[in-house]
């Protein structure tokens, strides 16, 4: 699977929110940007994330997955 694979997953289904997604293989990094993620705790983050590929996960595609999610504001702030 490629990077470009799994970012358009969550494009698709998370379309309020920017992603950059790096690694090769089955092993990805996500840095998911947006609004969304306002008031939600980092388990909740990670859920929203971790549903959209679950299904990859499940068969295999992707085996590590490393999840940082920001605000716009926290993003703005790095």
């Amino acid at each position: 699977m490629q990077p470009e694979e799994v970012k358009a997953q969550l494009e698709a289904q998370l379309p309020d929110c920017q992603f950059e997604v790096s690694g090769d293989g089955s092993h990805f990094q996500v840095v998911a940007i947006g609004a969304m993620f306002e008031n939600l705790n980092a388990v909740k983050k990670q859920q929203l994330i971790y549903a959209v590929l679950n299904d990859k996960i499940a068969d295999g595609s992707i085996h590590a997955l490393v999840i940082k999610t920001f605000t716009p504001d926290e993003w703005a702030a790095q």
